[in-house]
């Protein structure tokens, strides 16, 4: 049987923004996460050595990046794709989440500022992690210098991002050590409004509403990213749907137990480890979506989330 929702979790979830999508317009979605990172301020963010903001290339042009380091010597290079929906999320929603992510696997963390619908629909934030993951490997020795050590990573839809540009990196002959993808949105096809696909996972059923993120949002979200219908087909969008996982980079994949998306999460692992490809696949008992931002409330949240960072951390170590 499952795990109970935490209850630390249970009387956060209430505070917690992006729940209602009657009311919600890109720029308020972009305001409440900003408001929820600002609603820290006066708690030290986590310590790294350097923290400096670059421009890396985009699909369309330079984007703003930031850099979090660690020591000076040679390590891991990650590139990170913040969440959001595609729609919300920026550099300083998720710098905490990028600072530990350096912290506790010691690698080079590049996080990467992609273009946001509505405002540049499908393939842009596609395009511009791949563009973004490809220039800052072609530079590495500005970065972690060490080219058998590099990694994607993000959650959320930057999970999404992450497990595409695993794929694209495959495709174009740069080899990944590892892929970090945290409650990843991985099969958008039917925009999670479609009966007959929504039955394919039982937790879009299962955990619909009341667990902060709810069906009702990955809906709004996947209308705005995506112009077309027939786009959510595309393994860019939906890397489930790759005609072929063999050869992606090693994985390892978290989920909450309390997340509309956590069966297409799991369905991925699942796919991954049939293709051949190593992965590692914590199913966040007890959680919900979002749970990598909420380690400072739940003791559980914290060591789900470090559980998962020590294991992306050992098959960077390990390299290619």
């Amino acid at each position: 049987m499952a795990a109970p929702l935490d209850p630390v979790i249970a009387q956060i979830i209430p505070l917690l923004p992006l729940r209602d999508p009657t009311t919600m317009t890109p720029q308020s979605a972009r305001d409440s996460l900003r408001a929820l990172a600002a609603a820290r301020a006066a708690v030290a963010p986590p310590p790294v050595d350097v923290v400096q903001d670059i421009k890396v290339k985009g699909g369309a042009g330079a984007r703003d990046a930031r850099v979090y380091r660690i020591g000076t010597g040679p390590a891991p290079t990650v590139v990170f794709f913040h969440g959001g929906g595609w729609v919300a999320g920026d550099l300083d929603t998720h710098d905490r989440q990028a600072r530990w992510l350096a912290i506790e696997t010691g690698a080079v963390v590049i996080s990467v500022d992609y273009r946001r619908p509505p405002e540049t629909r499908f393939p842009g934030a596609f395009e511009d992690a791949f563009a973004a993951a490809s220039d800052v490997f072609n530079r590495v020795a500005e970065f972690g210098d060490d080219v058998k050590r590099l990694g994607v990573a993000g959650d959320s839809a930057g999970g999404n991002l992450a497990a595409a540009t695993a794929i694209a990196c495959r495709d174009a002959g740069l080899r990944l050590a590892a892929q970090l993808l945290v409650y990843p949105v991985i099969d958008v096809v039917g925009r999670y409004v479609d009966p007959q696909e929504n039955l394919r996972y039982p937790s879009r059923a299962e955990n619909a509403e009341g667990y902060f993120l709810s069906r009702a949002v990955m809906a709004w979200f996947a209308g705005h990213y995506l112009a077309e219908l027939g786009h959510a087909a595309d393994w860019r969008v939906s890397p489930l749907r790759a005609a072929s996982l063999s050869g992606v980079a090693p994985a390892v994949v978290t989920t909450a137990w309390f997340d509309p998306l956590r069966d297409e999460g799991a369905a991925y692992a699942r796919a991954l480890q049939a293709a051949g490809v190593s992965v590692k696949h914590h199913e966040g008992a007890g959680l919900i979506h979002g749970y990598f931002g909420l380690g400072d409330a739940s003791e559980v949240a914290r060591v789900e989330a470090q559980r998962a960072r020590a294991d992306f951390k050992a098959l960077l170590a390990r390299g290619i």
